[in-house]
């Protein structure tokens, strides 16, 4: 599908073939399509093979004939899921293509954009692809924030609940992020030093890129709270385990003067006054009582129990 829209009226027009101040938004295009666009426009082949490859990383170049740029980010980061788009611009001089398989979220947004103030050029529109690309990103962040939060209160306030697993599966989650807004930093890094365009548009570059820089950052201070995160879970089960033990050790020192006591009488010796005593038995269990409440009150009292 192939759609275009004036850069200058922001009206909407099939595409006809005109070549200037015009934004074409290509989405899975047949080869006709491809081929008459190629007529009408000189794209560099190279950047066209890297706009049609599947799964392509971020990267950008400028070539004799246009600048080029792709950036993938999160389909859906609102939910945190997986899954990723890719938006390929080509930027000329006074027309720009947007490539990609079904849309992205950013192209959606910058669509309806078109024809407002700070909107009407081929690098203004490129800025404001990146720019809401971007964003896509700090939702992603905000979201997986939300989630570590939520991850630290259930470490602390339910002490028998296991938090690696999910844990891991965050970490799972940023890891490929923060290499995404990375690449996404340095593409928007080698368009702001060696793309065409205005002062002003070259501004607008950096400020992309420090975007994704900020967006980098957020990923791995996310990244070292959860490492902190895992390192308290684990922490805090070595100390309920520590717990646990000093309770069976307390236990089984309150039963071994007991166990003793028990042994001694035993023993089968004639001459043993205890086994003979009416009041022997009463005597016995007397002891077992009187011992074990006492050090089980002395424990009580050092908070050994």
């Amino acid at each position: 599908m192939i759609r275009a829209k004036r850069l200058s009226t922001g009206a909407e027009l099939p595409w006809t073939g005109q070549t200037s101040d015009v934004w074409i938004d290509v989405q899975s295009p047949a080869p006709d399509e491809l081929a008459a666009l190629c007529r009408a426009f000189a794209i560099n082949q190279l950047a066209l093979e890297d706009a049609l490859e599947y799964g392509h990383w971020s990267r950008a170049e400028v070539y004799p004939e246009h600048a080029f740029i792709t950036v993938r980010s999160y389909a859906d980061p609102v939910n945190d899921r997986e899954f990723t788009e890719r938006v390929s611009l080509f930027v000329f001089q006074d027309a720009v293509i947007s490539h990609s398989v079904g849309g992205t979220l950013a192209l959606g947004k910058v669509w309806d954009m078109v024809g407002r103030e700070m909107v009407n050029t081929p690098q203004e529109i490129t800025y404001e692809v990146l720019d809401h690309t971007a964003d896509t990103f700090f939702m992603l962040a905000d979201t997986l924030e939300a989630r570590v939060d939520e991850l630290e209160e259930t470490v602390f306030r339910t002490q028998r609940h296991s938090s690696v697993g999910e844990i891991f599966d965050l970490k799972h989650l940023i890891g490929p992020a923060r290499r995404l807004a990375s690449d996404a930093r340095e593409a928007a890094a080698l368009l702001g030093r060696h793309g065409t365009g205005s002062a002003a548009d070259l501004v607008r570059y950096r400020d992309v890129q420090d975007s994704f820089m900020r967006a980098t950052s957020r990923f791995e201070a996310l990244r070292e709270h959860l490492t902190s995160l895992l390192d308290l879970q684990l922490s805090l089960q070595g100390q309920r385990m520590n717990e646990v033990m000093r309770t069976l050790t307390a236990v089984s020192i309150i039963f071994l003067p007991l166990t003793f006591l028990a042994g001694v009488w035993g023993m089968n010796y004639q001459m043993m006054p205890e086994l003979h005593w009416r009041y022997g038995y009463a005597f016995a269990w007397a002891s077992f009582l009187g011992v074990g409440s006492l050090l089980a009150y002395y424990f009580k009292r050092r908070g050994w129990w």
